[in-house]
């Protein structure tokens, strides 16, 4: 009897692990969504300031093609150009060193790779962006690197920066995504305490979130 229990626990465990590598693909998107959808609107805190010097007005124009190219999903000319009135993110980024532009850059191009499957470069470009202080698009893009962490083979670094991209967005759209993902990843790795802990704190402090609507469900999950 308590082989065949054991067996049924362990076909239960690789079913969770399925559902869990399927929400963590959903939910990259997901984020990535977000990320593009806020971008355009606060892309501003990244350029302007009271008075924008001249390279960083000429670093703004010059995005401007590969933001077009991005917005049509044409992810390989937004990062390298066209040769011609496309420089791409990667050429700004190296032409505008240091500029609010470049740093923008660097995180469209993360998006880009992300895209596009290429992981290691995508998880190389969210490190490289200097996350600013606000509560969408720089959680977004810490929540988007847990992601890629976790699809690059490190689950345990993905769900700690997913708990982190949480904190730091403190809102109702970000968090609880965030939190809940981390918490099937900790589950995946056994660790239902630590999953226990983010799906409560998504009942009790985001509570007016849309999933926290059936958050008793992860609850019950892991408290048995």
């Amino acid at each position: 009897m308590a082989k065949k229990e054991k067996k049924v626990e362990a076909i239960a465990l690789d079913e969770q692990l399925t559902k869990s590598e399927a929400f963590i693909e959903k939910n990259l998107k997901t984020i990535l969504i977000i990320i593009a959808a806020v971008i355009v609107v606060v892309a501003g805190v990244f350029i302007y300031r009271n008075h924008i010097a001249n390279v960083e007005l000429e670093a703004q124009n010059a995005i401007a093609k590969s933001q077009q190219a991005f917005a049509q999903e044409q992810y390989e000319q937004a990062l390298n150009g066209d040769g011609a009135n496309v420089k791409g993110f990667l050429k700004i980024m190296d032409e505008y060193s240091g500029t609010k532009t470049a740093n923008l850059a660097k995180l469209y191009a993360a998006i880009c790779y992300a895209n596009t499957d290429k992981t290691a470069e995508a998880i190389k470009m969210f490190e490289d962006f200097d996350a600013q202080d606000d509560q969408m698009v720089s959680p977004a893009a810490l929540a988007a690197l847990g992601n890629c962490y976790v699809k690059n083979g490190d689950s345990q670094k993905g769900a700690e920066t997913l708990v982190k991209a949480a904190q730091k967005a403190d809102n109702d759209a970000i968090s609880p995504l965030a939190l809940r993902q981390a918490g099937e990843i900790y589950e995946s790795l056994n660790q239902t305490d630590k999953a226990l802990e983010l799906y409560q704190q998504i009942k009790d402090k985001y509570y007016r979130s849309p999933l926290a609507g059936d958050i008793d469900k992860y609850i019950e999950r892991v408290s048995k």
